[in-house]
């Protein structure tokens, strides 16, 4: 055993998340914590990580073993992000200080005392993987595409920036014990890749949340569900905690049906009993023994429940009248956000016809959102031209929720857009889990997922051909991401997005557009297949 949480309770608000949850992770286990949004996954992870304390219950830890977890962005005036970095080398870096200091001794005074004492310093340093510093670092900024943060003040950095910095940091202290919680956010694709290798390699145990399936895939031989408080556990990655979940449900299902049929057989037993003591004439009293008999029997029975099947969104997606063959042309296009700047793509040219699944990818700031805003209209070109076909309608899914007026309830937010009633209006959005007061809630108290739903609730009533979507599965469980996928299966129109999830685009997509170096490189095939084309140029 390396970590275990033993009969934990935990509530927030009177509401309990965690309810006596036994969990343990073995030694060098890497491990995934997956359930429906709000299930307990990252309190679970907060406690493992002693940054709560549970109301009950406890939390054993191997004697002696370092917790690496990212529960909060600490704050760090005035330091740049290499500083923020090195902190990770403390220990290292004091042993070096007390070396220098031994060393400006040393040379007026060469006692045995001194010697001895900076030759176990420099063992230590040695073991400790001192001389090793500035290789790691350069290994996991480069990996974590954050070298170009050095020079910079941690504190001015963007949120997502600082939180790649403190992934840096924790990997480069290597704790035996990782906790990680959505470490791919904020990730562009081949540092995800990179975070993938590193956790493969990763000696320790390893603890995480994601919602990245195919991240899970890679990297987890164990996947741990949530629900109602406990856990069920699956081993092998995510597919098989698919497979194994779908067995277990269907056993659940076959033994909740025969103990349903047994139950209903004794209470037909009993009432027939009954009757026919009632019947008899004198009324019989070993018919009435029989039957109490038989009813304490069925009251000590444990009963199987009946599984949960958990409502998902149901989505409905149909392409107005179809648009002409050509969709989309792109020729020769240049962009740059201003004058002086260096462009972000440089004479790119790209065709997307009726029907194409067109998936573009590339690492963050190449460009693929600005693409699709030049598609859309909402900026121009600095050089070239982009022609929409005829008869094209476009729906348009951002990444950003800058569109919507923050101080609208949902339910106006959602009708802005579209002629309805408000009692139509709110049978729709049950569709996409809106329930009772939560349509009455403003924009501004939404959570992401809550605003991608919003969205997509609006986009399934307009009459369109071209789908253009920004990250879609960006906020949203894994549930909803399946269901937005076999939508999108299923759309009979054009489909053009930008996405980092890899899972989404090796389902959904046929033809990949690579930007990389100012450049666009379009594959006839799968994201699998494109990646590979790419590596190999």
């Amino acid at each position: 055993m390396h970590i275990k949480a033993e009969n934990l309770t935990k509530s927030y608000g009177g509401t309990a998340i965690l309810e006596k949850l036994t969990v343990e992770v073995k030694s060098g286990e890497h491990v995934a914590l997956v359930g429906r949004n709000g299930c307990g996954k990252t309190t679970l992870l907060r406690l493992l990580g002693r940054a709560e304390s549970p109301d009950a219950g406890r939390i054993i830890q191997a004697k002696d073993s370092k917790v690496g977890y990212l529960h909060q962005i600490p704050s760090y005036p005035d330091y740049v992000v290499k500083d923020v970095l090195f902190e990770a080398f403390s220990e290292l870096i004091e042993i070096e200080r007390r070396m220098k200091e031994l060393e400006l001794k040393m040379a007026t005074d060469n006692s045995e005392r001194i010697l001895l004492s900076y030759g176990e310093l420099q063992e230590t340093f040695l073991e400790l993987g001192g001389y090793e510093m500035e290789s790691k670092l350069t290994s996991i900024s480069n990996g974590l595409g954050i070298t170009r943060f050095f020079q910079q003040k941690f504190d001015a950095l963007s949120g997502g920036e600082k939180t790649k910095v403190m992934l840096g940091q924790i990997l480069l202290k290597n704790p035996d014990i990782l906790l990680l919680d959505e470490p791919t956010n904020h990730l562009d694709l081949s540092a995800v890749e990179w975070l993938e290798q590193h956790i493969q390699q990763f000696p320790g145990t390893v603890v995480l949340v994601s919602h990245d399936r195919q991240f899970m895939n890679q990297v987890a031989g164990k996947v741990i569900e949530l629900e109602d408080g406990q856990c069920w556990v699956s081993h092998g990655n995510y597919d098989s905690f698919l497979v194994n979940k779908e067995a277990k449900l269907e056993q659940q299902f076959s033994e909740y049906k025969e103990q349903q049929k047994k139950i209903k057989k004794i209470k037909e037993a009993i009432r027939r009993l009954r009757q026919w003591a009632n019947e008899a004439s004198p009324p019989n009293p070993d018919l009435f023994r029989k039957a109490k008999s038989m009813e304490k029997m069925l009251a000590r029975i444990e009963m199987v429940k009946k599984p949960k099947t958990e409502k998902a969104m149901r989505l409905r997606l149909e392409a107005s009248e179809r648009s002409g063959k050509e969709v989309v042309l792109i020729e020769k296009v240049s962009h740059q956000y201003s004058s002086g700047h260096p462009p972000i793509f440089s004479d790119i040219s790209m065709n997307v016809f009726w029907k194409d699944r067109l998936a573009i990818v590339g690492n963050n700031g190449t460009g693929k959102s600005t693409l699709l805003k030049l598609i859309m209209n909402q900026i121009a070109p600095s050089e070239g031209r982009i022609h929409i076909g005829s008869n094209v309608t476009i729906g348009y899914l951002a990444q950003q929720f800058d569109t919507l007026n923050v101080e609208l309830r949902l339910i106006d937010a959602f009708r802005e857009e579209i002629t309805m009633t408000e009692a139509d209006a709110r049978h729709v959005l049950a569709q996409f889990l809106f329930y009772g007061h939560d349509v009455f809630k403003k924009v501004k108290d939404l959570s992401g997922g809550e605003k991608m739903r919003l969205r997509l609730a609006q986009l399934m009533q307009q009459n369109i051909n071209l789908l253009l979507l920004d990250e879609p599965t960006n906020h949203l469980d894994i549930e909803s991401r399946e269901v937005l996928e076999e939508t999108l299966e299923h759309f009979e129109g054009t489909i053009i997005a930008v996405s980092h999830d890899r899972y989404f685009l090796q389902k959904l997509f046929n033809k990949i557009a690579w930007i990389d170096q100012k450049q666009i490189t379009v594959h006839d095939g799968d994201y699998e297949f494109a990646q590979r084309k790419h590596v190999e140029c």
